[in-house]
């Protein structure tokens, strides 16, 4: 009789090395202020850059383009134009991450609507407003990556390329905002143009520093 062969040890076998703890899930209640606090860092950004008359990447860029074209509300069309994103999202990365994307581009969408009632800016520096608004949308942006969920648009496809290629997020989503922004050139001033690509390049080196593969362990 043939005996059988040892019994191979797998990860779960193995005992935890001394002082190590797994990572703990996020709670509901962590998701949900995470997606807040991203959405607002993200909505006072939008409202500065509106101010300071910088654009932005991604599908907010677009939306923004859109408002200044038809008077629609940026809120509107932005909610409206991620919607394709969803089914790339929701086949790619999974349920819980589109249904995140979803409730956070809607709580933007909100945002965006009743921020002016709230916050309103005299003065703003052009360059003040990049540098500041790049690091709250990075930041915001962080928030969401770290919970699952992401604003929609070219941040789903950065976030797959790092999650399936192991590029990093930050290089993948400044090359797509700086090229939105320079689209940009055919309607509106240079200077403003150049302004919002230093904005794309401050968020995307933010990102790029702070959201590495395997640097974060809670999910």
């Amino acid at each position: 009789m043939t005996p059988h062969p040892p019994k191979m040890p797998d990860s779960t076998d193995m005992p935890l090395a001394a002082g190590f703890t797994p990572p703990a899930r996020h709670g509901r209640g962590e998701d949900a202020q995470a997606l807040f606090a991203g959405s607002l860092f993200c909505s006072v950004t939008l409202m500065l850059y509106a101010h300071a008359g910088l654009l932005t990447g991604s599908t907010a860029g677009a939306a923004t383009l859109l408002h200044y074209w038809t008077g629609i509300s940026f809120g509107k069309i932005f909610f409206a134009i991620n919607l394709p994103f969803y089914w790339f999202a929701w086949k790619k990365m999974g349920r819980e991450f589109t249904l995140k994307t979803f409730v956070a581009v809607a709580l933007l969408s909100a945002l965006t609507e009743i921020g002016p009632r709230f916050i309103r800016f005299d003065s703003l520096d052009p360059v003040y407003a990049a540098i500041l608004g790049g690091l709250l949308m990075g930041t915001g942006c962080l928030f969401m990556a770290r919970h699952k969920a992401s604003l929609g648009g070219a941040t789903i496809v950065s976030l797959y390329c790092q999650q399936r290629f192991g590029i990093r997020a930050g290089k993948v989503q400044m090359a797509i905002d700086c090229t939105i922004v320079a689209l940009a050139l055919f309607v509106v001033p240079v200077e403003r143009v150049l302004y919002s690509v230093l904005a794309a390049m401050v968020m995307g080196t933010f990102l790029w520093v702070n959201h590495r593969p395997g640097r974060y362990v809670g999910h």
